[in-house]
């Protein structure tokens, strides 16, 4: 791992995984900490540069979450946006007031002026769009700062401290409505904290394998593998590390899509590793029997998942270690101290108190999903592999609205495969980056010949993102998703009614449970 990092000190704000996204665009490493972090952890972490998250608080509020004051003093540069701009005013001897009328207040796209002497604006044009959201404003600059930026309605849009490297902006350069904003990140990245570009996959990939070596020594390695990107990747990274020492267990749980429990013993059947598939549908559905609350399917299937890994691994003797492919947006959702939980992944939130291995290694935890496609190029997997689809552990447990039996995991496997054809027979496979079909726990009245029906509503959901921590929904031609329609309902028994999900994430998650 790159000794150049830089420290993200997250205050609640939305598009607090967007900055660190934009920071690894520049070939930077970063880690998103939470805001509480000590001044000796801080420290410890040996930040380059540290930028402060926005946030939906006021920094003048007692109960606001606030810094030491001392982080100021480290002679290490800080980026402030929109909350954190104005949590560096608060702390420096400014003044923060609630925006008294819409002259101070600004939302959205808002036309800015830059001053481009400084080195945040470093080469950007004088003028651009920026993506603005605050209530509040800076009545009162800290002492020693300039204005750098401003807006036909706020003189103070961004702040700075050149000598002391301390910068503040009241927009939000991390999304792409702001023009250049990715551009303003790297200026203070490199102009200011004097990064030199040292993360890529390729360094990655070789420190990560020196790391698991050093950790396994001559122990036994088990892998859970499900045949997605995720797993896949870390199977060929801890192939390559430990070679036979390493055993992957393919858990068919009876949840897959259609025929995926084969192609998955098919693909790596061709591979020089042991493979292990465990036939364990029956045991998964009378578990989950009855329940319908998303979260207590994930822990059901999460503790189930390490059960199922235990057994097989006093088949195998004795195992030290067991991997999982959990990247960093599961360990986002999943929540950590003050985080919300946005749903308990079934190998992060998911795990049970107690796991009978001597450790869990998670060499990709730190990486989101496109750096994750990146590093099995590096590892040389083929692009089918790499492009896969995603697929959550869960399964379709997760596509289920409801209890969960196997008829309804039947219906949806066929439903989900006519899906996927249409979509690959229109050539939107590799422009969609996931697609896939939900079976609602809603049921209709319809008509099929002469008859009345009354059976299941079925949901198509298709997304359009980089790096699934924010998604559009997916703008499918009417005539394709007409022959998706036609065929389900003509071809799959128990579905008479077929709806297309519109809805991004944020609000919505890309999967419905």
């Amino acid at each position: 791992m790159s000794k150049q990092s830089i420290l993200v000190l997250d205050f609640g704000g939305q598009y607090n995984q967007l900055i660190a996204r934009r920071v690894r665009e520049c070939n930077v490493y970063c880690e998103v900490k939470p805001y509480t972090m000590s001044l000796e952890d801080i420290k410890a972490f040996d930040p380059m540069g540290i930028i402060f998250t926005g946030g939906p608080n006021s920094v003048y509020d007692e109960k606001s979450p606030q810094v030491d004051p001392a982080i100021f003093e480290l002679g290490v540069p800080v980026l402030g946006i929109c909350y954190g701009c104005q949590l560096i005013a608060h702390n420096l001897g400014g003044r923060v007031t609630a925006a008294t009328d819409d002259s101070a207040r600004e939302y959205g796209k808002t036309e800015t002026y830059y001053n481009t002497d400084c080195r945040l604006f470093k080469g950007l044009p004088k003028q651009g769009v920026s993506w603005m959201s605050h209530g509040d404003y800076m009545e009162k600059v800290p002492e020693g700062f300039d204005l750098v930026a401003h807006s036909d309605a706020c003189p103070n849009v961004a702040i700075c401290d050149e000598k002391r490297g301390f910068y503040g902006v009241q927009f939000h350069p991390e999304v792409n409505h702001t023009e250049h904003g990715t551009d303003m990140i790297r200026n203070f990245l490199y102009e200011v904290c004097g990064a030199k570009g040292e993360w890529t996959m390729g360094d990655y990939c070789k420190t990560a394998i020196a790391q698991i070596r050093e950790k396994v020594g001559s122990g036994k390695v088990l892998l859970a593998l499900s045949g997605g990107v995720d797993s896949s990747v870390a199977a060929a990274l801890l192939a390559e590390a430990v070679g036979s020492q390493l055993t992957c267990v393919f858990v068919d749980h009876g949840l897959m899509r259609k025929n995926e429990g084969d192609e998955v013993e098919a693909a790596f059947s061709k591979w020089d590793l042991n493979f292990v598939r465990v036939d364990a549908e029956a045991r998964f559905l009378e578990k989950l029997a009855g329940v319908v609350e998303p979260e207590s399917k994930r822990k059901i299937i999460g503790e189930e998942f390490i059960r199922v890994f235990e057994e097989e691994a006093k088949k195998i003797g004795r195992v030290d270690f067991l991997v999982q492919g959990t990247i960093y947006p599961d360990v986002i959702e999943s929540g950590a101290g003050d985080a919300a939980v946005i749903k308990s992944h079934h190998n992060v939130g998911g795990l049970p108190d107690y796991v009978d291995f001597k450790e869990i290694i998670e060499p990709l935890r730190m990486l989101f999903k496109d750096e994750v496609r990146q590093l099995g190029r590096e590892l040389g997997l083929p692009e089918y592999l790499v492009m896969r689809q995603p697929f959550p552990g869960p399964g379709l447990a997760i596509r289920i609205i409801g209890d969960i039996t196997k008829e309804k995991a039947d219906i949806l496997r066929d439903a989900d495969a006519i899906y996927r054809e249409e979509i690959a027979n229109a050539g939107l496979d590799k422009s969609i980056n996931q697609y896939f079909a939900v079976l609602t726990n809603t049921r209709s009245v319809g008509v099929m010949g002469d008859g009345r029906t009354y059976d299941y509503t079925l949901a198509l959901r298709a997304v359009t993102t980089s790096d699934f921590m924010t998604a559009d929904w997916a703008r499918i031609p009417y005539d394709v998703l007409d022959r998706v329609s036609v065929r389900i309902v003509n071809e799959v028994p128990n579905i008479n009614r077929i709806c297309y999900d519109i809805t991004s994430k944020p609000p919505a998650t890309i999967e419905w449970e």
